[in-house]
């Protein structure tokens, strides 16, 4: 069986063989239905593409329906192993070679489409954060602005601009509201309609991992870095951005209001932590409340079916 590595960019998908043929389609229906007809007469292993900003969505879809072994794997990691075999070089042609060998070499694991409701709950959320980084940008435009006239129609961009986040806010909301699965956060002081959101489009994983590895995911776990004698700071780093940032700003909250976690926050001030490493700590504490309550709650539906 062979590993295929494909580079996916928005207009079209560089696909190479682990030590075979190259090729390339559009990154359109099309063309997916072409890649599918071309992986048909090869013996096909493990699929590899890199995270791509949503562009590599429809072609996932497209070899999941048929039947392929199929992965997302994060940027950072397709990096790192170019890297560690020897690839320092960057094309789309080379990009999708090094994907093809990580797909022989590596047992990663294997993308699951999100129910229908998740998907349409990430592109409100994911809407949301853009017009909020646009409205920012804007802001940061205006205060440079010295014409009167000029900075009336930044003004009234941003108003509009603020006005749409405030309905998609609702929208979000509302889709939230809509769903039982989510009813076991909610009670947690601090977790409000966007963090809810963000971790329902996000982390779909939330309640079917352990503590640990939900915590990698999201990347608020300590990675040691330790030498003989030495030991040196636990530092954090990758994970899912996405819903670390919010999670922060619910820890926020969950400090002042939320006991278990406020008390945890307090304890390891008093121990002499440092603030940002303590928010953390708490923030990974929060995450494994969290996904230990989803785990819970799945299991209660689950027991409650009918045989």
């Amino acid at each position: 069986m062979n590993g295929i590595g494909i580079d996916v960019c928005k207009a079209r998908l560089d696909v190479a063989v682990y030590r075979g043929p190259c090729a390339q389609f559009h990154n359109t229906p099309a063309g997916h239905l072409k890649l599918v007809s071309w992986l048909a007469q090869r013996e096909v292993g493990q699929i590899v593409l890199e995270a791509s900003g949503g562009y590599e969505q429809r072609v996932l879809d497209a070899l999941f329906d048929a039947g392929h072994r199929i992965v997302r794997a994060n940027a950072h990691r397709c990096h790192a192993f170019a890297a560690a075999v020897g690839l320092p070089a960057k094309t789309d042609r080379l990009d999708a070679i090094n994907l093809a060998c990580m797909a022989h070499t590596l047992e990663l694991r294997p993308y699951q489409p999100m129910e229908p409701w998740r998907r349409r709950l990430r592109e409100f959320v994911r809407a949301r954060q853009q017009l909020v980084e646009l409205t920012t940008s804007a802001h940061n435009q205006l205060e440079q602005v010295t014409d009167t006239r000029l900075h009336r129609v930044l003004h009234a961009n941003i108003a509009q601009m603020k006005k749409t986040c405030v309905r998609l806010e609702q929208q979000i909301a509302e889709q939230v509201g809509q769903q039982p699965q989510l009813e076991a956060m909610r009670s947690f002081k601090g977790v409000g309609a966007t963090l809810q959101a963000v971790i329902a489009s996000y982390l779909p994983e939330l309640g079917t991992l352990d503590g640990k590895t939900i915590a990698k995911l999201v990347g608020v776990a300590p990675i040691a870095h330790d030498s003989g004698q030495m030991r040196g700071l636990r530092r954090i780093r990758g994970g899912r951005i996405e819903v670390r940032n919010v999670l922060y700003m619910a820890c926020l909250s969950a400090i002042q209001h939320e006991p278990r976690i406020r008390e945890f926050y307090r304890s390891l001030r008093a121990r002499g932590k440092p603030g940002k490493v303590a928010i953390v700590a708490a923030m990974r504490k929060m995450l494994v409340i969290l996904n230990a309550r989803a785990r819970d709650a799945h299991a209660a539906d689950v027991q409650t079916v009918p045989t």
